[in-house]
């Protein structure tokens, strides 16, 4: 099963070595991780997502919870969370393909933020359904790059 978990963490060095430690030594792999300062710059968020077993997962959340620096545990159930990922994608476009990929991006709110002559950058925003769809609508373009941030999450 798939868990997108929250810790709030005191901003300090290490802490984040520790968290990512504590899944690596239990066999986890971690799909994606994101780490930001919040609105209060002595304190971070730590979004991690991964898959495993609930009573394995249970037991992380307590061990978790008993790290020094560690505030704030959330695993969050379906439908418990906003959450939203950023994606950054380089596309293969001339001028005869440029036109059909700006209907693309309307289609899905994305915004075109550099243009070449032979590629353009797009930004996208959204679940992670709206990205997969993204993507399989604009994979006949030729991808040359293509970077995502990993799932973010908030309480509803």
């Amino acid at each position: 099963m798939r868990h997108t978990i929250s810790v709030l963490v005191e901003n300090k060095f290490g802490v984040l070595a520790r968290i990512a430690g504590l899944f690596s030594g239990r066999g986890f792999n971690i799909d994606s991780l994101n780490v930001a300062p919040t609105h209060d710059p002595s304190l971070s968020r730590i979004t991690v997502v991964l898959r495993g077993d609930d009573k394995v997962l249970d037991q992380i959340n307590k061990q978790l919870r008993k790290l020094i620096n560690v505030i704030e545990v959330v695993d969050f159930k379906v439908g418990q969370a906003v959450e939203r990922e950023l994606l950054l994608i380089k596309l293969m476009a001339d001028s005869r393909t440029r036109s059909e990929i700006l209907q693309i991006c309307d289609i899905f709110r994305a915004k075109i933020i550099n243009v070449a002559p032979d590629s353009v950058i797009i930004e996208l925003t959204g679940d992670e359904g709206k990205l997969t769809a993204f993507l399989g609508m604009v994979e006949g373009f030729g991808m040359s790059e293509l970077t995502r941030t990993g799932k973010l999450a908030m309480r509803r």
